[in-house]
C-alpha cells in the first residue's frame, strides 16, 4: 500500500519514512504540497500523513485539493495543540491527529489501522476502488448501483452519492461540507440542510429493506457515518 508523506522537515519525515517502510509500506516523501500535488497526479495512494504547516500549502487546504476527484484517508501532523485545529481537521474529514512530538512507530500504527477503517485492503493503492466494505451492502460503482441485504436500492443521483460516498469509508465521519463537497460540487444553491433532507429520505429506503436496522449514524456538530456493525 502506498503512503503519500508532506513534511518539510527532513529529520521527521527520514525517521516517519523508516518507520512506514519497515512496516511493509510503500512511502513517497514530499517536502511541499505543490510536490504532493504532482506526485498524487502521477499515481494513486492509499492515504496521506500530511504536516499542518507546509511552507506553500497549508494542510487543510492541500487535503481539500488531494481529496478533490478521489476518495483519500488522510492524518494530519502539527506542532500545534490547539483544539481549534483539531476541530478544523475533523470537521474538513481528517481520519487521525497527530501532534509533535511523537512516536514514527506509533504513527505507522495509525496508519495501519486508519487504512483498515477506510476498508483497504492488500490489492495495491486506489481506496475509491474497494468495493462492498460494509457488510449487508454490495456497491457495483461502475455501473452506480447499490445493494442493501440483497434487493436493490431504488436511489436518485444525490441518495446514491451519499450512500456512496460513506460506503467508501465505513465507520469515518463525514462532515456535512465533505458531503456537499464530493456530492454536490459546484451546486452553489445547496446548503447543509440539503444533506439532511437527502439522508432522511435515503433511510427511508432503507428502512424499506429492514425496518428494524439504521446503519447511518448521526453525529452532532460533526457529520454522518455508516455503521460497520
Amino acid at each position: 500500500m502506498r503512503i503519500l508523506l508532506v513534511e518539510d522537515e527532513s529529520a521527521i519525515a527520514d525517521t516517519v519514512l523508516y518507520a512506514l517502510r519497515a512496516e511493509g509500506f510503500e512511502a513517497v516523501h514530499c517536502l511541499t504540497g505543490g510536490e504532493a500535488l504532482r506526485e498524487v497526479a502521477r499515481a494513486p495512494f492509499d492515504l496521506a500523513v500530511l504536516d499542518i504547516g507546509l511552507p506553500d500549502i497549508g494542510g487543510f487546504a492541500l487535503c481539500r485539493e488531494l481529496r478533490r476527484g478521489r476518495d483519500l484517508p488522510v492524518i494530519f501532523l502539527t506542532a500545534q495543540n490547539a483544539e481549534a485545529d483539531r476541530i478544523l481537521g475533523l470537521e474538513i474529514g481528517a481520519d487521525d491527529y497527530v501532534t509533535k512530538p511523537f512516536s514514527p512507530r506509533e504513527l505507522a500504527t495509525r496508519v495501519r489501522v486508519v487504512l483498515r477503517r477506510a476498508g483497504v485492503g492488500n490489492g495495491g493503492a486506489g481506496v475509491a476502488a474497494a468495493a462492498d466494505p460494509e457488510p449487508g451492502f454490495a456497491h457495483d460503482p461502475e455501473g452506480k448501483r447499490i445493494r442493501y441485504r440483497g434487493q436493490a436500492l431504488d436511489l436518485t443521483r444525490y441518495e446514491y452519492g451519499l450512500l456512496a460516498a460513506l460506503l467508501q469509508r465505513p465507520g469515518a465521519v463525514l462532515s456535512r461540507a465533505q458531503l456537499m463537497d464530493r456530492v454536490w460540487g459546484d451546486a452553489l444553491d445547496s446548503g447543509d440542510r440539503t444533506v439532511d433532507t437527502h439522508i432522511k429520505t435515503l433511510r427511508a429506503k432503507l428502512r424499506e429493506v429492514d425496518a428494524e436496522a439504521d446503519p447511518i449514524r448521526t453525529h452532532r456538530g460533526l457529520g454522518y457515518s455508516l455503521d460497520n456493525g
